[in-house]
């Protein structure tokens, strides 16, 4: 089954000055996300600030945006963890308060081998019960789910439908669509290489710009799907700028300083996080400036 196709969008977490989820915000970003046509909201994910959440917050920023989106874009739950029972008990909270499906992050510190990673997500998504996408960061987690891997899982779990892969390594990336074939939809994780991996049989893209420029991201994959590659390698190079001025810091980071500037009460991340230094949301201001949406 697939999830969605196109631009999902990786959405922030907007806060209060207190530090609590500013709910309205969060009910407002996800109707102009909708607008401008992004067409998979995940919630909770790395650029929600999960690792900050706890549980209950967790789950009412899921139901809030579930509720909100009404059923005209599929939710996306970020419900991973390093530890598999918390994970299990979150995505069927998740699927309770009506997510569509889970993003299921690779256990991170713990450092899982290639065995535990297929028995626990296995045991997740069998909790779960609705799809599930994998989700491929080493830079974050320390643990690398292999080609192999990813394609067992695939192949043998039967809603275990997607991997968003972040790796940055093109070569395993490939090697993981040949393994996995139309077992496992490929989405990209990072967004500077959309075009790249949609060429090799991606059908979108798990996506932080998506936060600033829904419709650019949206787009750009559609050229992709419809197979003009020349379109969307032009839009690939287009937005590296500002993509580059979003990862300048840890994520998210500057895509919360970001939401500020087009006018959304984002706050400022959570501890250990902290917010983006003034030279760097200069910057980050005039690649916004230049590439058009603010």
């Amino acid at each position: 089954m697939t999830l969605f196709k196109g631009a999902g969008v990786a959405m922030a977490t907007p806060m209060n000055k207190d530090g609590s989820i500013n709910f309205e915000a969060l009910e407002k970003m996800t109707d102009d996300q909708i607008a401008g046509s992004t067409d998979a909201l995940v919630v909770c994910g790395t650029s929600g600030e999960a690792p900050t959440l706890e549980d209950d917050e967790h789950i009412e920023a899921i139901a809030v945006v579930a509720a909100r989106a009404k059923g005209r874009v599929p939710v996306i739950a970020g419900t991973g963890s390093n530890n598999t029972a918390h994970a299990c008990m979150m995505s069927i909270r998740a699927r309770e308060v009506g997510a569509d499906g889970c993003l299921l992050v690779a256990p991170y510190y713990n450092k899982a081998t290639q065995a535990g990673l297929i028995e626990s997500f296995t045991k997740i998504a069998e909790a779960a019960e609705i799809p599930c996408i994998l989700y491929n960061v080493p830079s974050r987690t320390s643990t690398n789910i292999m080609p192999e891997t990813a394609a067992y899982l695939g192949k043998h779990v039967e809603n275990i439908v997607a991997i968003k892969e972040a790796s940055g390594d093109i070569s395993q990336i490939a090697k993981c669509k040949e393994l996995s074939g139309d077992d496992l939809d490929l989405y990209s994780g990072n967004d500077d290489q959309t075009v790249p991996i949609m060429s090799l049989g991606g059908i979108g893209v798990i996506s932080v710009l998506s936060n600033v420029a829904p419709k650019f991201t949206h787009d750009m994959t559609m050229a992709c799907l419809d197979g003009d590659y020349v379109k969307a390698a032009a839009m690939q190079l287009k937005c590296l700028e500002l993509v580059r001025q979003l990862f300048c810091e840890v994520n998210p980071i500057p895509v919360k300083a970001a939401l500020v500037m087009q006018g959304y009460d984002a706050g400022v991340p959570r501890l250990p996080l902290t917010e983006m230094t003034e030279s760097n949301q200069k910057n980050l201001r005039r690649a916004m400036e230049e590439f058009g949406c603010l």
